[in-house]
């Protein structure tokens, strides 16, 4: 029998504080880039410990803005991990250049230096890591190989906004970093992403390149203060800018991000303890004292991860597959050497349920309808 309530695999938790900063947003009355998108901004400097950000609508964009503010485009290459969302392939072409798909490590399911390292030539113009799940990638290697080669390294922290590395805030250790802070992330805007890095002249790049390439203090009037409609464009630029809106509820979600991975965490916790003797499932090392968990993914052996996701799904459990490798999908094929970590991983990886809303009663039904479909 069909249960009548879902277990969903990922969503966000909004509530009243929330709703109450879109009133004051609303009662603003403008919902563009204004005063909530620089508070927001500063928020995450602080709590990242860097010296910019730029926040954007999507981690999409952030990613796209990124290569576009280091100059990376036609005829370059970008080396990326196949087993990561397709906005990291897209935005790499949407700045002209061309991801280079390298295998993972099959533990960790993070990128595999040796592959990466291999797979470097004259038109490699950055790498970039992906913060897998939450957990980072070795960036003291990375930034050693990338110096070694001469290489950008971008980071995408799309699923690891809140983790550390060796004492650290992840997404600050490359030449750049992208968050995402969409409905299902560790925190949510509804809709975000934003930008660090310590470049006080990439970051003024990246500010005129998110509203259109538009500078309004290039073209001062003679006693210093331009009109509201005048202003120069020297670049070429989008439409990237981060709502109000978004920035309102991004403050109330940052300001709540510990009771997030708190829960998160002892989600995850439970679930390699109740998995931890089933032959046919193997859990990732995670260190969750430093990583704030994004998705939780186990591989399943034995051709049987199709069969468990419908039984579950029977169930009333959601489940979910991160990701179809990129180098599969028609679009991002290229010829090359194969990913034969990256492929065997995609057979076997399921992702169960994680995320704030779960109770304890619907942690228990999914350890326990895993459990039964193994017995």
């Amino acid at each position: 029998m069909l249960r009548t309530k879902v277990i969903k695999v990922s969503q966000g938790s909004l509530g009243d504080e929330e709703l109450a900063a879109v009133r004051e947003a609303f009662a603003y009355g403008y919902f563009g880039h204004a005063g909530k998108v620089v508070e927001f901004e500063a928020a995450l400097r602080q709590y990242l410990g860097v010296e910019q950000v730029v926040a954007t609508n999507t981690g999409t964009s952030a990613l796209h803005l990124a290569l576009e503010g280091l100059g990376i485009g036609e005829g370059d290459e970008v080396i990326v991990p196949s087993l990561t969302f397709v906005a990291c392939f897209q935005a790499i072409k949407m700045a002209g250049a061309l991801p280079i798909a390298c295998d993972v490590d099959p533990e960790t399911l993070l990128l595999d230096l040796r592959d990466v390292e291999s797979r470097i030539t004259s038109r490699t113009r950055a790498i970039m890591p992906v913060h897998y799940g939450g957990s980072s990638c070795d960036m003291t290697a990375l930034r050693q190989l990338a110096d070694r080669h001469d290489v950008f390294l971008v980071e995408d922290a799309a699923h690891a906004f809140g983790s550390t590395w060796r004492g650290q805030r992840v997404g600050t250790r490359g030449d750049i970093a992208c968050f995402s802070f969409d409905s299902i992330k560790n925190i949510t805007c509804g809709e975000g992403g934003a930008i660090a890095c310590h470049d006080a002249d990439l970051a003024e790049r990246l500010r005129r390149k998110r509203t259109l390439g538009i500078d309004r203090s290039a073209a001062p009037t003679p006693d210093g203060a331009p009109p509201s409609w005048q202003f120069e464009v020297a670049t070429g630029g989008f439409r990237y800018h981060m709502s109000n809106i978004n920035a309102a509820i991004g403050l109330v979600q940052l300001a709540r991000l510990d009771g997030f991975l708190a829960r998160r965490r002892e989600i995850c916790r439970q679930y390699d303890h109740a998995f931890a003797d089933i032959a046919g499932v193997i859990t990732r090392p995670v260190n969750y004292d430093e990583v704030a968990p994004h998705v939780y993914v186990v591989r399943v052996t034995d051709g049987r991860r199709d069969a468990l996701m419908r039984h579950l799904k029977e169930s009333g459990i959601e489940t979910g597959i991160n990701y179809v490798p990129n180098h599969l999908h028609p679009y991002f094929r290229q010829a090359g050497r194969p990913l034969p970590e990256t492929e065997r991983a995609f057979a076997e990886i399921l992702t169960l349920p994680l995320h704030y809303g779960l109770t304890s009663s619907d942690v228990e039904e999914v350890i326990k309808r895993v459990r039964e479909f193994f017995r």
